[in-house]
């Protein structure tokens, strides 16, 4: 039987955020199937560190690259490490992101905008416009960005601003997937639902026993229930004739 995931082996991937939540969860994901993984973070470098270990101890390939993505200084270097650590990148992985903080719309102050702006939507267009260069010369290549289910429903309270930069991810993955696949890069994103990670780590228990009420599945998801999306969308073999799709990761929370 064909191994539908064996054309991910010794392709380099870069997952922006990758040193806890989702993002480790993928990059390690992809080391399994034989990648070369550029595991990215900012702050939190230990966590980083152990990430990349992990994936060592499974004789997998992975190097360790920090910097602050919402700069697009930076998001242009860490690509351009991926390329002289693997001699090319092959994957994209726009994962960084958050809630940066929760504020109500009448104290969206210009900075805090700014800051969610910066690291939800500078950070996606930064580095994609960074690697857009490589994938051209190697006739081709793969960008699977992180949206949300708060782009389908707008977000609690005190997340509007989120939400929107989410939905924005979601929007322009239809646009760079029309303009781009003459370059044969393929431009996707994976939208998580309620994933118990880092992120979610001061929500009220309140909170989070009422989201379980609104998923079908009647629980909130792991990071590893991600992983198969993005594998699956990073595969030519298995989603060759795919692009600019949203594909939902919500345990059926939200069915657009």
């Amino acid at each position: 039987m064909k191994n539908y995931l064996a054309d991910l082996a010794g392709k380099a991937v870069l997952v922006t955020g990758s040193s806890t939540g989702i993002g480790a969860a993928v990059a390690q994901g992809f080391s399994a199937c034989g990648a070369r993984v550029a595991v990215h973070c900012n702050r939190s470098r230990a966590e980083g560190e152990k990430v990349v270990a992990e994936i060592r101890k499974e004789r997998g390939e992975a190097v360790l690259l920090q910097g602050d993505l919402s700069l697009s200084t930076e998001a242009r270097r860490v690509v351009e490490e991926t390329v002289a650590a693997f001699g090319r990148i092959d994957v994209l992985v726009n994962n960084v992101g958050g809630l940066v903080q929760r504020t109500m719309a009448v104290d969206n102050e210009d900075d805090v905008v700014d800051a969610i702006i910066d690291l939800n939507i500078r950070s996606v267009v930064a580095a994609t416009r960074a690697a857009i260069p490589h994938f051209e010369k190697q006739g081709g290549g793969i960008i699977i960005n992180t949206g949300s289910v708060a782009a389908r429903h707008g977000g609690g309270p005190g997340a509007s601003v989120y939400a929107a930069t989410k939905g924005f991810v979601h929007t322009v993955t239809k646009s760079l997937a029309k303009e781009l696949v003459g370059s044969n890069i393929r431009v996707n994103t994976v939208s998580p639902g309620a994933i118990w990670t880092p992120f979610h780590k001061e929500t009220p228990e309140t909170a989070v026993e009422q989201w379980k009420k609104m998923i079908p599945m009647g629980r909130l998801g792991t990071p590893e229930d991600l992983v198969g999306a993005y594998l699956f969308l990073a595969s030519d073999s298995m989603s060759g004739y795919i692009t600019g799709q949203i594909i939902d990761v919500n345990g059926g929370m939200v069915m657009p």
